[in-house]
């Protein structure tokens, strides 16, 4: 059964950091693109950082370059979001998702499963 679970999320001061966690069951990373998207109130979901399957390259939003790293630990099947300088408008809710089998971060590809998410709220 494929499963994504995101973790450590919280309340943080503007300019503080947060790593979130993506844990993966029922299927392996290294076939698996993960990418993190993010929908604050009112808002569009965005995409916000995405990690190849095969080479591990990365891709970010530009809203998000230079401040937020995306990794991952094949070994314990999770992917991590590291995010530094927190604005307040990275508030959100932070899910992770995948589009499949050997599907990469590069193409707009739909994504075929999804994590609950996880509440980031940056304050002032």
């Amino acid at each position: 059964q494929v499963q994504l679970v995101e973790s450590g999320g919280g309340l943080v001061q503007s300019g503080g950091s947060l790593r979130l966690s993506c844990a993966v069951s029922g299927f392996t990373l290294d076939y698996y693109a993960i990418k993190w998207f993010r929908q604050a109130p009112g808002k569009e979901r965005e995409g916000v950082s995405c990690i190849n399957n095969r080479d591990g390259t990365t891709l970010y939003a530009d809203s998000v370059k230079g401040r937020f790293t995306i990794s991952r630990d094949n070994t314990k099947n999770t992917v991590y979001l590291q995010m530094n300088n927190l604005k307040l408008e990275d508030t959100a809710v932070y899910y992770c998702a995948t589009p499949g089998f050997l599907k990469g971060c590069g193409a707009n590809y739909a994504m075929d499963y999804w994590g609950k998410g996880t509440l980031v709220t940056v304050s002032s």
